[in-house]
């Protein structure tokens, strides 16, 4: 049953790594990966000269850290209501409700909150001028950004999360829940003392893979979203769409194998470090 898995990360995980080479050679069409010549550091240049390479690895971190812990804790509090309700139309409603943004593209997405924000014909604008109130200009401020993206990527994201988590809860054993009735726990206590501290491997488990993404940034939203917005942009660039704009511009393929070795290499080092911080606090939940 392993099997198909296991080829199908062979093929297209580890053998496409000996790929990382081009971040260190001076690649043309005629020799191909492996026989294009070295240039040894010369395609980090571009990035670190560029100015940006500081501005986006911080907004692709910021970002994602706080992509990570809005949606770990709106995932684990959906789930944790769901299972909550007896009511089963009720709660199926509800998961599905849920769940249908993560099967909406970023291309759409884009387009609804383009016609909910736009400053001349938007939905929102056009509703606080009929109240006499000022137009917003959501897309040339860059403050609004800071918490429409967050609360964008919760949106799409918290009905798979809510999903795991739930999973999680309806594996505890219930002779617990029954044992903590009979003792005269209120629902709250059997929350907080009984379903979260069972949490917590799951919970430190789906972090820990998180953080494995957290220099790669959620490419489809910003560039949907935001598109080449120069007023936004130091706000809202991150290391891929700056990657993706100059390499349409370039075509340098060294340039953007060189940030995305940048991009593995700190992503090993944040991944190995915080696996080492679980492993002191609790050895027993952290990957390796």
């Amino acid at each position: 049953m392993f099997a198909p898995i296991a080829i199908y990360f062979i093929f297209f995980a580890y053998i496409p790594m000996a790929g990382v080479v081009m971040a260190f050679k001076d690649f043309n069409y005629r020799d191909g990966i492996f026989l294009s010549p070295w240039n040894g550091f010369d395609n980090f240049h571009y990035f670190f000269n560029s100015g940006k390479a500081l501005l986006v690895t911080r907004n692709t971190i910021i970002y994602n850290i706080v992509f990570l812990g809005a949606y770990t804790f709106f995932s684990i509090l959906a789930a944790v209501l769901i299972s909550e309700v007896y009511t089963k139309w009720f709660k199926k409603t509800v998961q599905t409700l849920m769940f249908l943004p993560y099967f909406i593209s970023w291309v759409t997405v884009s387009a609804f909150v383009y016609n909910f924000l736009n400053y001349e014909y938007g939905i929102v604008n056009r509703i606080l001028q009929s109240l006499n109130m000022e137009a917003i200009d959501i897309y040339s401020t860059t403050s609004y950004w800071y918490l429409l993206l967050p609360l964008l990527y919760v949106w799409k994201w918290v009905g798979f999360g809510s999903v795991l988590y739930l999973a999680a809860i309806v594996g505890i054993d219930q002779e617990i829940y029954e044992a903590a009735t009979i003792d005269g726990a209120s629902k709250m206590q059997k929350i907080t003392k009984i379903t979260l501290p069972l949490l917590k491997p799951t919970m430190i488990i789906l972090i820990l893979l998180g953080l494995g993404r957290i220099m790669r940034g959620e490419f489809d939203m910003f560039y949907q979203l935001i598109g080449n917005n120069g007023t936004l942009m130091d706000a809202t660039d991150i290391i891929d769409t700056l990657v993706f704009r100059s390499l349409v511009g370039s075509l340098d393929f060294g340039m953007a194998s060189s940030v995305g070795f940048y991009q593995s290499a700190l992503t090993l080092i944040i991944i190995l470090f915080a696996n080492y911080l679980v492993r002191r606090y609790d050895k027993e939940h952290a990957l390796f």
